[in-house]
């Protein structure tokens, strides 16, 4: 299939990119490179563009004959949502708002979605299934719930194919050694730890220590990149006109943050001090994933079910890239 990818150069974006290229779609990436990295596209298949310019969008579409889209251009902090909701909602809502109906004006009609477990809000029960009431409490949740709904709408009426993956905290780096993650500023808890043990930060911060869990700290689900990418593919591959695919991605493994840290330890070698803050707004105490759905419908597992394993990916690639790609 000739496949579009929005925020294809991004840290999600690109492994999925890759895993299509490698299972022989023809790819091409989309990417206003304001937080992907131009060496994370796929050689030759980047094109530079921004959803806001739908006109182009369309024009894409029709010219490259693309018959799917994943999208992945979204920003996705739940703090900076917090403080710049605004800027939530022009990109992740009115954004792919237009990228939605160029593809309906260039009869493009099966998408996945690369949405999140922050839909649910502070869930009632851990795991966290499908039937869980979606109630976000940050913008960048509400932001993809909006989208949901939108699909579930182009669906009904003109006939769409789409998958919803609603993903838990993505991890890790290509076992390749030559994708990983890259943010500016970095936010997510991993690659921050390692700037500590590569001594480009002097510790790291635990954002509240007082929630009601065994050591105090946040719990989240964590799950290698290279995972979600697989489901992405085998989700393409049963997209149904007219139906819609919403489900979990995750491990079904919960780790606070201070275990996340000490397995960064182990794995680094380094000690990497720690230093205890504030609370961050928005954030629920455990956030954990029942996949089973995902399982079953797809075909699908997650390889990568321990942290260290996870970690250990991660590592070498801030080892071989200490400074991200453009210290490349």
């Amino acid at each position: 299939m000739n496949i579009l990818i929005t925020g294809g150069a991004g840290y999600i974006g690109s492994h999925a990119a890759r895993w299509l290229d490698r299972a022989g779609h023809t790819v091409w990436v989309i990417d206003n490179l304001s937080r992907g990295h131009r060496a994370a596209a796929l050689p030759g298949r980047l094109i530079e563009g921004d959803l806001a310019d739908q006109s182009r969008l369309e024009s894409i579409l029709r010219t490259k004959q693309i018959e799917a889209v994943m999208h992945f251009a979204a920003h996705a902090l739940v703090g900076e949502s917090m403080e710049s909701p605004h800027v939530y909602y022009q990109n992740n809502v009115i954004g792919t708002l237009r990228l939605l109906e160029a593809m309906r004006l260039a009869e493009v009609s099966r998408i996945v979605f690369s949405s999140t477990t922050a839909t649910y809000g502070v869930p009632e029960k851990v795991p966290i299934t499908e039937k869980e009431q979606q109630r976000p409490i940050n913008p960048y949740g509400f932001s993809k719930l909006v989208i949901e709904q939108a699909l579930r709408d182009y669906a009904r009426a003109y006939d769409w194919g789409y998958a919803a993956l609603r993903y838990f905290n993505a991890a890790g780096a290509s076992p390749d050694g030559d994708l990983g993650e890259d943010h500016d500023p970095e936010s997510h808890l991993i690659p921050i730890v390692f700037q500590v043990a590569l001594g480009q930060r002097d510790a790291i911060s635990i954002f509240g220590d007082d929630y009601p869990t065994p050591d105090g700290t946040c719990i989240r689900d964590y799950i290698h990149v290279d995972d979600l990418a697989s489901a992405h593919l085998k989700a393409l591959d049963r997209l149904e006109s007219g139906r819609g695919l919403e489900m979990n991605l995750g491990t079904g493994r919960g780790q606070s943050v201070r275990e996340v840290i000490e397995a960064c330890r182990r794995v680094s070698g380094h000690p990497i001090p720690e230093i205890i803050g504030p609370r961050r707004p928005g954030d629920p105490p455990e956030l954990v994933a029942d996949s089973s759905l995902a399982q079953a419908t797809l075909d699908w597992q997650p390889r990568y079910t321990e942290i260290e394993a996870i970690i250990e990916t991660a590592w070498r690639w801030h080892q071989s890239h200490p400074h991200g790609y453009e210290g490349k």
